[in-house]
């Protein structure tokens, strides 16, 4: 019999339907902790519109110093529209890019999924998803062009605006250890996706790549430009497993994968540093229908399946992550939706009550 362990996360209800689905996530993670033994220690920590109210602060010192403290991250939906005309660094998506600096987290992870249960949604013919959609985009978060220095003059031409798309060895490496790994434990296949054919900063991502891939002989590797990539995965996704790639590219072609399955909300999200601490968010971030805050409408599935990464890689419980992941596809399985998955025949649930049933899926299963 395992011994039980302390969990313990900071949580982030975030703002908008955040509150809604961090209580599913947290339901879903007591459950499948008290099946294994472990004591879920939850910190709900004050963050986004709750401390801009508060303290006209996205993140407080004070909030930042708990979840520096702790393992783990849990982050809820955040980015209301009453924010919006506010400077970017006092609205409420400041907090996670506070947190992404002090935590240092340097790599994201986003699996993405199709379940045949929901073969409608996708705008991929049948004959295509028939033959899989399973993989992980592994993306670099610290380089390129999203983390540079924004530069906006007077140029002979008018105003001119740029960015650099800056990469290093060591940033490079640090991803790209990351998804080697995680492809030796799936299907031992890694893609990599460049621009190398034009750009010198792509040319130094192969080449990096190229050299940790001698640490990883049992994984092959297979390099793509990315304009070429995003065709492909289109056209045979099954030949992907998992995928790696710069910080711009990565954070187009993983909402590309996303959006082949037509169930954007049905994902998670995992931002790692090095020393294994993690933030763990929904993929879709922002919810853009306001109208459905507090009305148990919202799919929290998203989040439940941050709380399966959070399980996987800070705390290295593959079980117990498993267990959720399987009891997701289950519930999904049998037909229980939620308003933006319902369509004829489903049965019709609200955001708790899909957290319940996957609840029940998960006390069903055997444990190893």
């Amino acid at each position: 019999m395992k011994t039980g362990k302390k969990l313990e996360i900071a949580v982030i209800k975030g703002d908008g339907v955040g509150s809604e689905m961090m209580e599913s996530a947290l339901m879903v993670l007591k459950a499948v902790c008290d099946k294994f033994g472990h004591e879920l220690k939850p910190y709900v920590t004050a963050a986004c519109n709750e401390s801009i109210e508060a303290f006209q602060n996205p993140l407080p010192e004070e909030s930042l110093h708990i979840c520096q403290e702790l393992p783990a991250v849990m982050f809820g939906n955040t980015g209301l529209k009453k924010y919006q005309s506010l400077p970017l660094d006092k609205r409420p998506e400041a907090a996670l890019m506070g947190l992404r600096k002090g935590l240092k987290v340097t790599t994201n992870i986003r699996p993405v999924k199709y379940y045949p249960s929901l073969y409608s949604f996708s705008p991929l013919k049948q004959q295509i998803l028939s033959k899989g959609l399973d993989f992980v985009f592994v993306r670099d978060i610290m380089g390129g062009v999203l983390c540079s220095d924004k530069f906006r003059t007077q140029g002979e031409d008018g105003i001119e605006a740029y960015e650099y798309e800056y990469y290093n060895e060591k940033i490079v490496a640090q991803t790209a250890k990351t998804a080697f790994e995680i492809a030796e434990k799936r299907g031992k296949r890694l893609g990599n996706l460049d621009k190398s054919n034009v750009l010198e900063s792509s040319r130094l991502w192969r080449q990096t790549i190229e050299h940790i891939s001698d640490q990883y002989q049992d994984v092959t590797l297979e390099h793509y430009y990315i304009d070429h990539a995003a065709m492909k995965i289109l056209e045979c996704p099954w030949k992907f497993d998992v995928i790696v790639t710069s910080n711009l590219f990565g954070d187009i072609i993983s909402d590309e994968g996303t959006q082949m399955t037509g169930t954007p909300y049905l994902y998670a999200s995992a931002e790692l540093a090095q020393d294994g601490c993690g933030i763990y968010t929904p993929n879709q971030l922002h919810h853009p229908d306001e109208s459905i805050i507090g009305k148990q409408l919202v799919n929290p599935i998203g989040m439940i399946m941050a709380g399966a990464l959070m399980m996987r890689y800070t705390f290295k419980m593959e079980e117990e992550a498993a267990q959720i992941e399987t009891a997701v596809e289950q519930v999904l399985q049998f037909g229980y939706a939620t308003k933006d998955l319902y369509e004829e025949g489903k049965k019709l649930v609200s955001t708790s009550e899909m957290a319940e049933k996957i609840v029940e899926q998960i006390r069903k299963q055997r444990s190893l």
